[in-house]
């Protein structure tokens, strides 16, 4: 009996980690390539909870794009951010397909994008680690 009730304990603490461990936020940074073309490009990748990469240092007054692409199946997701006194506003939904952002950051700083889904009773998709940031820097 004490070793089946151990082994439920052990269980339930196994369960209580991976739900933590699963909404922890890490930083993947990467800095914004300008081309040949003055464009600074990036791309990213949208899944299960999270923004790949989830930190972009861009350059102030270049002209932006950010080609983000969802992995295939499971929820529905967006990227948004709004920041008009920066240049930076958008709000658009992920298909199946790339979608490509445009904008020409004008302000530096540091300015959060997020998925802003959410599931009636449960954490928003931002609670659970969509989201990241734009450092624009001079």
């Amino acid at each position: 009996m004490k070793r089946t009730s151990f082994l439920i304990m052990a269980a339930i603490a196994l369960v209580v980690v991976s739900l933590v461990l699963a909404d922890e936020w890490k930083e993947k940074r990467v800095e914004a390539v300008v081309g040949q073309d003055g464009v600074q490009r990036v791309e990213i990748t949208a899944g299960s909870y999270f923004f790949d990469p989830n930190t972009i240092v861009l350059k102030i007054n270049v002209p932006t794009e950010l080609v983000v692409k969802k992995t295939p199946g499971g929820h529905g997701h967006n990227i948004m951010l709004k920041a008009p006194e920066a240049g930076i506003e958008f709000d658009q939904e992920l298909g199946s397909d790339p979608l490509t952002v445009k904008f020409t950051p004008t302000k530096a700083g540091k300015y959060m994008f997020i998925c802003s889904h959410k599931v009636p009773f449960s954490k928003s998709h931002k609670e659970r680690g969509m989201y990241g940031y734009l450092e624009v820097v001079e």
